[in-house]
């Protein structure tokens, strides 16, 4: 196919990164079959993309039983930005190494093994999702024995433990660094007018304190004053407390990009062309395009172990390398 709906490239461009299959979304759609022209799914298996003529339908798998299915869309942007929307662990902040061992130390508790080491092929589905989507890979790979509700619990033991030292003085201070050139990249946005959103698959108790964290590290005052918006997976559902979906509908559902960009930063829809995305995750990426954005890959993330570069309109090595492109010029 010399043109595949949603993807900047050709069957061709995406060798190594995608694979062709017979059948996806659990069965319901057959290549050849229906006008289903090619299946293909990346390196991660976390979606599968099902091609026709005139559209791509992406099929959302879920840990927790509760898949999805959107339209793909061309990207198309305008330069320069009306809007940008960041993503906060590894593209805004360096995060992603101190919640990865906090699920390391999650499984090493429901496993009874206190070496225990999550592998490196691991990194793909303990990071970018949602905190019940890792926990549920863990147990899957590690200790089928367990339930999901233990695992939450520990989860979050440890993490309020971890927070509570970090915010008093005792824990481990570089858990939260801004990325390289995080204060100059905002100031530019600022500077032209550009909205800023803050996007994060994180439920507010961890996002909160590596927001406030980065901040006072850059001596920017109170990120509320300064994001136009910020947007988290909301609160825990835990017992005697109320709690949200974003269990359910973190990335890569287009949800929290979505809301950031239509109702926090009153964006229209027909200023899609307007609007473009950071991120260091697969599963970020794909939220950005699922919600109808250009997106632009940070390195660090997983992004290329995920195969899911394809789906990108650039990809650079920091936060400022990407101001050409937003700004146009």
């Amino acid at each position: 196919m010399d043109h595949i709906p949603g993807f900047n490239v050709d069957l061709k461009g995406l060798e190594g990164c995608f694979t062709e299959r017979s059948a996806g979304g659990n069965g319901l759609f057959l290549a050849g079959k229906e006008g289903v022209k090619t299946i293909l799914s990346p390196v991660d298996n976390k979606a599968d993309f099902v091609v026709y003529d005139d559209k791509t339908l992406v099929y959302v798998k879920s840990q927790l039983g509760y898949p999805a299915i959107y339209e793909l869309r061309d990207p198309v942007f305008e330069a320069p930005a009306e809007a940008v929307l960041m993503d906060l662990d590894g593209t805004s902040v360096r995060s992603e190494k101190f919640w990865i061992r906090i699920i390391q130390q999650t499984t090493a508790r429901l496993t009874g093994r206190s070496r225990f080491e999550l592998e490196p092929e691991d990194e793909p589905y303990v990071s970018g999702h949602s905190v019940s989507e890792h926990l549920e890979y863990c147990i899957r790979k590690y200790c089928p024995d367990k339930k999901l509700e233990e695992a939450r619990k520990l989860y979050f033991e440890i993490t309020h433990h971890e927070m509570k030292e970090i915010l008093e003085g005792r824990g481990r201070q570089d858990a939260f660094v801004p990325s390289p050139g995080l204060k100059d990249f905002l100031l530019a946005l600022k500077s032209r007018g550009i909205k800023i959103g803050l996007v994060t698959s994180g439920l507010y108790e961890k996002a909160w304190p590596e927001i406030i964290s980065a901040f006072r590290a850059l001596d920017m005052g109170d990120p509320l004053d300064f994001y136009d918006a910020i947007i988290t997976a909301g609160y825990a559902l835990r017992k005697g407390q109320t709690g949200t979906l974003g269990e359910l509908a973190p990335k890569p559902h287009p949800w929290l990009y979505a809301e950031t960009a239509r109702i926090g930063l009153e964006m229209p829809a027909e200023k899609r062309n307007r609007v473009i995305g950071l991120e260091d995750s697969s599963a970020g990426v794909l939220s950005i395009r699922l919600a109808g954005f250009t997106a632009l890959g940070i390195a660090g993330g997983n992004i290329g172990q995920s195969g899911m570069k394809p789906l990108l309109s650039g990809y650079h090595e920091n936060l400022a390398d990407t101001l050409p492109v937003i700004l146009g010029e």
